[in-house]
């Protein structure tokens, strides 16, 4: 049985670095993220973000360093753990259905040889339900917006009921009105219990939408509740020059307090 390394903790990273082509992408992280949260990782374009959600799940090798999830290595929890990819790096012309790809979210309870049966079917469309696609599980995700792409992935992870949930940019290129809905629907997670975590790149909403932060720029910079990290000094040492396209940190508290409005004017999108 493996040895639990502090259990406590959603998410535990310790002194990891990922390199590619021997070019260092992530340097000597160490990353805490409490169970019961829903985590923001922001960063400038070329930061590392992406990559360090891929380094957690295994997706990438890392060099050096190790990570445990609720204590275990990730191999142990892989049922626990939900993870939407950035919807650019999804094949959307596979054939397939919005309610086939929603059960596959299921096939790691399954098993690949085994068909779902009329349990899982009906726990696949009230995922669809949650995310109020449940009117186009028989259509092809081809046929789909970029917003409805997001909602049928973000349905996968759901249904798998995991622990720990890994967006990558949900909310890239969607509206304001599915915007809305996807932070709904992630807070209803977060306060059932799971952990959230968020790669983002809405610095204006990042206040709003998240209680736990992590501004990274290939190191970790800062990490801990939103109202502690986000400060200029953090966002300077984050983003540098890049900080002009932000705007005043004044001026985003500000405008946090009003509704979200599409297209926000300081959106830093990331690699």
């Amino acid at each position: 049985m493996a040895q639990l390394h502090e259990p406590h903790i959603a998410c535990h990273v310790e002194d990891l670095t990922v390199s590619y082509r021997e070019r260092p992408v992530l340097w000597d992280i160490d990353l805490d993220i409490p169970p019961g949260v829903m985590a923001a990782i922001v960063g400038p374009n070329g930061a590392g973000k992406s990559t360090l959600i891929k380094a957690v799940l295994g997706l990438v090798t890392p060099v050096a360093g190790h990570v445990r999830v609720f204590g275990l290595p990730v191999a142990k929890l892989r049922r626990k753990i939900a993870y939407v990819p950035q919807r650019q790096s999804v094949d959307w012309d596979f054939p397939a259905t919005v309610g086939n790809v929603v059960l596959m979210g299921l096939y790691g309870q399954l098993g690949w040889l085994r068909r779902p049966r009329r349990k899982h079917r009906a726990r696949a469309m009230a995922a669809l339900e949650q995310v109020g696609m449940q009117d186009y599980a028989s259509r092809p995700i081809s046929q789909l917006s970029g917003g409805q792409q997001q909602r049928t992935f973000i349905a996968r992870a759901l249904v798998q009921e995991a622990d720990l949930l890994f967006l990558d940019e949900p909310m890239a290129g969607v509206d304001a009105v599915t915007e809305a809905a996807i932070v709904t629907l992630l807070k209803a997670q977060r306060d059932a219990g799971r952990t959230v975590v968020v790669v983002h790149h809405d610095l204006q909403t990042v206040s709003r939408y998240f209680d736990w932060l992590v501004m990274l720029n290939q190191r970790i910079i800062a990490q801990g509740p939103v109202t502690e990290v986000y400060t200029e000094e953090n966002l300077r040492a984050a983003y540098g020059g890049q900080l002009a396209l932000i705007g005043s940190l004044a001026a985003s508290d500000a405008q946090s307090e009003a509704p979200a409005a599409a297209g926000s004017e300081t959106r830093s999108a990331d690699a």
